[in-house]
């Protein structure tokens, strides 16, 4: 049987979640990607509550990839104001290239260790 790639994607992700979780010091950097955005989310787990978040929705940069790293940026700083350096990495099934690893190097450039 043939599956989709959502159904796919899903899979990968309940694959990873069973191993993150996050914490109020460490908490989980939650990334989604869509056709036209990227957002992502510091969750602390434990208590099941948002920490931070940010979207590339106010950056006016054309390339989607260099909105992905900015976006990064602007996280991480937002950590940092926080006190957050340490982070656990869920990038929610989706494969790590592209808009999803240059969020990733963003927020580490801004200061998130992971």
């Amino acid at each position: 049987m043939r599956m989709n790639k959502l159904l796919k994607r899903k899979i990968r992700h309940f694959k990873i979640r069973k191993k993150v979780r996050g914490t109020a010091t460490i908490p989980r950097l939650s990334v989604f990607r869509s056709n036209k955005q990227i957002s992502a989310q510091l969750i602390d787990d434990q208590d099941a509550k948002t920490l931070l978040s940010a979207s590339d929705r106010d950056i006016k940069e054309k390339n989607k990839v260099k909105k992905a790293k900015e976006t990064g940026i602007n996280l991480a700083k937002m950590a940092t104001k926080k006190n957050i350096q340490k982070v656990v990495f869920d990038r929610s099934g989706f494969k790590y290239h592209g808009r999803v690893k240059a969020l990733a190097e963003g927020a580490r450039e801004g200061g998130l260790k992971f």
